[in-house]
């Protein structure tokens, strides 16, 4: 009997002449413009926010890698810097040093090295920390600086809410969606730019784009979450304007206010927490946005995005099981 042992490791299973560290290094160049636009409109405090859970997550990472697990250093792979940005991305400008260390040990301890490091972590670790921080310091994570351009002042910047949540209050307290948007300080093209209150990363539709157009050029990603996604937003979204324009925003407002594209293309697209196989792509994206959408609407959160990964994140084993890739050399089904 042979001594030989065939040992497979975790999904996903692909070959390809790209290796993961320039997949997470691809994800990390597709993520520079939105963080430009985040340092134009935010200054200085989004490089110390973004440089800080950076750094707070590859020392943590280290420290449970050669302390703990007493495995190779991953810190080369990149992973850590996504996971750190990607935090970023999704806190205000203004968050307090200590809430960002915080969330980057939830997020690399709890999210990702607790199972066993890169590629076997079934959550979005970015995800698992931005949620905890949420439900943990909600003053904190939905205290929203208004944009200042270039302003690169230690000062705290005057704040407000979100359009999503000003969206979400007035229709609370009885008013229509046409007045709502009327009084709105912030036009589309805003929204589009960046000009807008919000996290660091999801303000700028436009920079967000041309990330995910970057990635999908490289084929770091395929195109069947995010249009899932972001379809299946539009479409349930624009149903419910069309019954009732007064009650509900309409399918451009979702799309370009919150953490919708942000999560469509960068987090969403994980490569470790999304299903492996484009029709898995699509369902998952699906879920998303309809998840995405109850809660935005008839939850108490004005925004769900995150919530609605991580939910899906479960489901994906049970996708993967149902639409698994046809095998090697299987032959095709008998007719009757």
């Amino acid at each position: 009997m042979g001594t030989n042992i065939l040992k497979v490791s975790h999904s996903p299973h692909d070959y390809s002449s790209i290796s993961v560290k320039k997949i997470m290094y691809g994800v990390i160049i597709a993520m520079l413009p939105a963080f430009a636009v985040s340092i134009y409109y935010f200054g200085f405090n989004a490089v110390r926010v973004t440089l800080m859970a950076v750094a707070f997550s590859m020392l943590f990472e280290w420290l449970i890698q050669k302390f703990i697990i007493k495995g190779k250093n991953t810190l080369p792979d990149g992973s850590a810097i996504i996971t750190g940005m990607l935090l970023a991305f999704n806190v205000p400008s203004n968050l307090p040093w200590w809430i960002i260390l915080i969330g980057s040990l939830v997020a690399i301890g709890m999210g990702k090295m607790s199972f066993g490091g890169l590629g076997k972590n079934p959550f979005n670790p970015a995800l698992v920390g931005r949620v905890f921080m949420l439900i943990s310091f909600p003053v904190q994570m939905t205290n929203w600086p208004k944009v200042s351009v270039m302003n690169f002042s230690m000062v705290d910047a005057e704040t407000g809410a979100t359009p999503l949540a000003i969206v979400k209050e007035g229709l609370k307290n009885g008013e229509s969606y046409q007045s709502i948007m009327g009084d709105m300080p912030t036009s589309y093209v805003d929204m589009f730019t960046g000009n807008i209150g919000g996290s660091l990363g999801e303000i700028s539709a436009a920079a967000l784009i041309i990330g995910g157009l970057y990635m999908l050029f490289r084929k770091i990603i395929t195109w069947h979450v995010p249009v899932a996604m972001l379809g299946s937003i539009a479409i349930f979204t624009g149903i419910l304007h069309y019954t009732n324009p007064s009650e509900y925003a309409d399918p451009l407002f979702h799309l370009l206010t919150g953490g919708a594209l942000l999560g469509a293309i960068f987090m969403a697209t994980d490569m470790v927490t999304s299903p492996m196989t484009g029709k898995g792509g699509l369902i998952f994206g699906l879920g998303i946005g309809v998840i995405t959408v109850i809660i935005r609407v008839f939850g108490a959160y004005p925004e769900g995005v995150s919530f609605a990964i991580l939910i899906m994140n479960a489901f994906v084993p049970l996708i993967n099981k149902g639409f698994k890739p046809k095998r090697f050399g299987e032959p095709k089904p008998q007719a009757n």
